[in-house]
Parts: structure tokens; C-alpha cells; sequence
């Protein structure tokens, strides 16, 4: 399997076919490194240490852009594949453009170098919902 860390080429344009202002949900796979790659301001550090650093400069982002995650846990195991991630996070956008935005920012793009530091490997897959909860 291919290890994938960055921004496929072509995803974001692809993505912003869909409808703008529709909201989505961002399926993240997560692999940390034994230890942070160097030279990214998180030397010294776990892989899982630096995704925090990671994830505290990600928070500021949610005023702008909304992302908010929604479910956190960890990975077990694959009951049908061979997958192995560490962490598989929920994090949802109420528009398709903030995610495209801010992945096009020149702030967040100041910062995901440190979340590639981090991973040995990753997916974000975009989502959309089919089934909505109802309430009473």
C-alpha cells in the first residue's frame, strides 16, 4: 500500500466540484512515527507527541474554518484488510469550501509540515452524510 502523508495531486481541485456549501466530514486515518522527523521545530519528540503540537496549532484554525472534530479513538484492529493506524479521528466542516480553504491557506500551510513530520502514513477521505439522526 502506498504511503501517503501529503495532499494527493488534484484532490482539492476534484473535491471542489462538489457542492460548496454542502457540509462534510473528514475521515482521518492516522500512523504516527516512533520519533518526529527532525528539522520541523518538534525535534526530540514522538511521532504522537508531535501531532499534538500539530493539533494544538490545527485549533486555532476552527474560528476561521470550522473543523471540528467529533469522534476520536483509537485503532484496534482490521477485521476485513490488513489496515494498521493508530488513531482514526472524525472532524466536520459545515462547508465543503472551508476545508478546501483552509488546506489552501498560507497559515495552515506554515503548519502541516509539522503534521507530516509526525505520520508515517495517513488518509483524509472525504465524507458526506446518508443517514441523519432523528429526534423526538
Amino acid at each position: 500500500m502506498k504511503v501517503s502523508i501529503d495532499v494527493e495531486e488534484g484532490a482539492l481541485e476534484l473535491m471542489s466540484k462538489g457542492k460548496l456549501d454542502e457540509p462534510v466530514i473528514m475521515l482521518n486515518l492516522l500512523k504516527y512515527l516512533e520519533k518526529a522527523k527532525l528539522g520541523f521545530g518538534v525535534d526530540g519528540l514522538t511521532g504522537k507527541e508531535a501531532y499534538k503540537v500539530y493539533g494544538k496549532e490545527f485549533a486555532k484554525f476552527q474560528p476561521l474554518y470550522g473543523g471540528e472534530p467529533i469522534w476520536m479513538g483509537r485503532s484496534h484492529n482490521s477485521i476485513i484488510g490488513t489496515d494498521d493506524w493508530d488513531i482514526v479521528i472524525l472532524v466536520r466542516y459545515p462547508k465543503r469550501k472551508n476545508f478546501i480553504g483552509m488546506f489552501q491557506d498560507p497559515k495552515y500551510k506554515a503548519i502541516a509540515p509539522i503534521r507530516a513530520a509526525a505520520l508515517k502514513d495517513s488518509r483524509i477521505i472525504e465524507m458526506t452524510q446518508l443517514l441523519h439522526k432523528v429526534t423526538n
